[in-house]
């Protein structure tokens, strides 16, 4: 990432609704001196940055104003939002990842004309297929180029065993990982809760320790997106907040540690393949996941969900970077 004197920006690649509420989610965290949003619409893009301007005041104070990918070159974090609407999706997920496909190839390849400097952080459906296929594209290392992964899916999961609990979700610490899709795993063998393990803390509180109902309370976080979006037609709060987090653990190089997608290292004997791990967060971008210990179970449902989104990978006709010219 550039440690120039400059203006700090984030570019965001998409002004729809995940897009423009990421941008207010940074705007009120106060994080960049500088949100450009870009879209094919520039209408929807101006009006978009109008209205939060007209926030400023209330909140914190930044430059925000609709570019074009040339304002990529320079910023430190490039979010990709842009992509096929979930909820117009059909019945194909190979049709589907084609078609978002051909949509982030376009602008991986308008973002690559200018040489980018930051780290390329991908919020785009199908999310991990969609990571997998930028850094091909790119061609940046495998730490610059991030997926928003299941931190989003992981801040659900504890939300609802805090709920099942009723504590605070701060006091549980519990991870979804693999994809941020129907394939997901949730780490029950490790999740803990005020320290102690999921049954230890049962036996503690004087509750049944019933791993079919943390199961079930897994299944409604893996269908939460399909549930919002047929109660309101898309999600956006949620997704926008998970970005506006790991944007932040960049800017401060917090090495905090999130669930975010990214390739996954040949010694994990995964394959070559895009999927959420805890993994530290700092200024470089995403440092080596950790290798969890998992239970021969949830060890399976891994290897499963890798094989899964390999083959959707290998529905997408070409992966090799595209040749294009350096602007600057």
């Amino acid at each position: 990432m550039s440690t120039t004197s400059r203006a700090r920006r984030i570019a965001i690649v998409g002004a729809g609704m995940v897009g423009s509420t990421t941008a207010y989610a940074l705007l009120l965290e106060g994080i960049s001196a500088e949100i450009v949003l870009i879209d094919k619409n520039q209408s929807l893009a101006e009006g978009h940055c109008d209205d939060l301007c007209d926030a400023q005041l209330y909140s914190r104070t930044a430059r925000v104003f609709a570019g074009d990918f040339s304002d990529c070159a320079t910023a430190d974090i490039i979010i990709i939002t842009a992509g096929v609407n979930q909820a117009l999706m059909g019945n194909s997920r190979i049709n589907d990842t084609k078609a978002a496909s051909e949509i982030v190839r376009e602008i991986v390849e308008e973002i690559r004309r200018y040489d980018p400097c930051g780290v390329i952080l991908m919020a785009s459906n199908p999310l991990d297929v969609m990571t997998y296929a930028v850094g091909k594209w790119s061609g940046l290392p495998p730490n610059r180029v991030i997926g928003s992964g299941t931190s989003l899916d992981t801040s659900r999961f504890r939300r609802r065993l805090a709920q099942h609990f009723g504590i605070a979700p701060e006091n549980v610490h519990a991870y979804i990982i693999g994809e941020h899709g129907d394939t997901q795993i949730p780490v029950l063998s490790s999740a803990r809760v005020a320290g102690m393990s999921l049954e230890d803390f049962c036996r503690d509180q004087g509750l049944p320790y019933d791993e079919s109902l943390f199961l079930a309370i897994a299944n409604k976080t893996r269908t939460a997106g399909y549930a919002i979006q047929q109660a309101k037609g898309s999600t956006y709060y949620g997704i926008a907040t998970a970005l506006a987090r790991i944007v932040r653990a960049i800017w401060k190089d917090e090495n905090s540690v999130l669930t975010v997608s990214r390739l996954v290292p040949p010694e994990f004997g995964l394959g070559d393949v895009c999927l959420s791990l805890p993994t530290t967060i700092g200024l470089d971008g995403a440092g080596r996941p950790l290798n969890l210990t998992l239970s021969p179970t949830e060890r399976a449902a891994l290897h499963h969900c890798a094989d899964t989104l390999k083959r959707y990978i290998a529905s997408i006709d070409s992966l090799a970077p595209q040749k294009t010219n350096v602007s600057h």
